[in-house]
């Protein structure tokens, strides 16, 4: 009987527990894990309104929540046309109050690279995960600052690195790592297409900016180079063969680049604003695997000197690439491609640019 109403006394008094901690404390017990991420999108330019806005379409693990803008009449639009809510519309000024929203888990940075620092920093300091555009900044210092400040905070940062999260990227990169075909030894990659926005005060066309031949389109083939041979590059040989200087005052529209890989791989790349090339070609010990196209926005595809084909088919780039990253603040896992990895290969672009102003080898 005491065993009886001990048992009674101490059930009745959790239960009174209980109650109390569901009605002060409701959400703690019954309060659902998202599987959806709220992204805000800073930037509404090209890449927002083409690719990733229809992208978040087809995501399964994200949603377009809000926008940031300069422009007044962009916000009209874009609210009207994806139904966004007056409170998730900002703009460059009133943007650090998005830190009160809770309809906003992700910042996507998508403005010109020389702003991109700005913006990581205030959103990382407004307690939201950020995603941020590729080339991630200006220089290795930038890299670092945004880096330090999303730990402070203690938010993920990913940078838009969408091939590595192309399958048939994936399964070149594994050929690497795994020496399928031997260790790798060369490495062939260009990037570029003809540059035609229109108008030559375009930012892309100004270094400073973050635009240029090397900053928009040769981090794609450096950072296929690194990942290829799986390294970091030791030294570096550029060549700026700029032609057209009416167009690229202040930045270059073609630049080749050799790397020296710890190895003793070497790497041949290739950026330009001046014709469209789109390849990546890998010789190893035994054998050899491209992709033709390595970087376009769909169609990625390729084959090994076995003859099998490279041919793994995913409907969209931008929403494979943010529901992985979804799916990485979701479930509290590390992201594919971190800040370092920016970091990395601004490090060797600015490498690449003493080489080719000082005409010599440089180490990085």
């Amino acid at each position: 009987m005491a065993n009886r109403r001990q048992f009674i006394r101490q059930s009745a008094l959790g239960a009174g527990a209980l109650a109390l901690t569901t009605s002060a404390f409701p959400n703690i017990l019954f309060q659902k894990p998202k599987d959806q991420i709220g992204v805000a999108l800073v930037g509404l330019g090209y890449y927002s309104t083409d690719l990733l806005a229809p992208a978040l379409q087809l995501t399964k693990h994200c949603k377009l929540m809000g926008i940031v803008t300069g422009s007044p009449d962009k916000a009209k639009k874009w609210q009207a046309k994806h139904g966004l809510k007056d409170k998730n519309i900002y703009n460059y000024d009133n943007f650090d109050s998005i830190a009160n929203n809770p309809d906003i888990d992700v910042v996507y940075v998508v403005v010109p690279p020389f702003r991109h620092k700005e913006f990581v920093l205030r959103a990382a300091a407004a307690g939201k995960h950020v995603w941020c555009e590729k080339p991630m900044a200006m220089n290795e210092t930038e890299c670092q600052e945004m880096i330090d400040a999303c730990q402070k905070n203690k938010v993920h940062l990913t940078i838009g690195y969408r091939m590595q999260h192309e399958p048939n990227t994936q399964q070149l990169i594994k050929y690497g790592k795994e020496k399928t075909f031997g260790a790798v030894k060369f490495v062939a990659a260009s990037a570029g297409f003809r540059a035609g926005w229109g108008k030559d005060d375009h930012w892309k066309m100004d270094r400073s900016k973050g635009g240029s031949a090397l900053y928009d389109m040769g981090v794609y083939s450096l950072n296929a180079a690194r990942y290829s041979v799986g390294e970091e590059p030791i030294a570096v040989v550029a060549q700026d063969l700029t032609k057209d200087f009416t167009r690229f005052p202040n930045g270059d529209e073609t630049t080749l680049f050799q790397l020296e890989f710890p190895s003793g791989a070497t790497a041949n790349c290739m950026t330009t604003f001046a014709m469209n090339i789109n390849t990546l070609e890998v010789t190893a010990e035994n054998g050899w695997y491209r992709l033709l196209p390595f970087q376009a926005y769909t169609g990625v595809q390729g084959m090994n000197s076995k003859g099998e084909m490279l041919n793994t088919f995913i409907e969209n780039e931008q929403a494979k690439q943010m529901d992985d990253d979804a799916l990485a603040i979701i479930n509290k896992s590390a992201v594919l491609v971190p800040g370092e990895e920016g970091l990395r290969d601004i490090r060797v672009v600015e490498a690449i640019i003493k080489s080719a102003k000082e005409d010599r080898r440089i180490t990085v």
